[in-house]
């Protein structure tokens, strides 16, 4: 796998999982909490990402 592909599959699996994380304390999955919830998930994948391909 090329480290981009690796960057992309941390963005995506980071972002799918931060917007579930409402949905644990009862939060709606398209609320705005979600949405930030994806966006911090997506860049930590992204980070992740960076660190394992490396």
């Amino acid at each position: 796998m090329s480290s981009k592909s690796i960057i992309m599959f941390g963005m995506v699996v980071g972002s799918m999982i931060g917007s579930f994380v409402p949905a644990i304390w009862g939060g709606d999955l398209l609320s705005l909490t979600s949405i930030i919830f994806s966006t911090l998930g997506g860049l930590a994948g992204i980070y992740f990402g960076l660190k394992v391909s490396r």
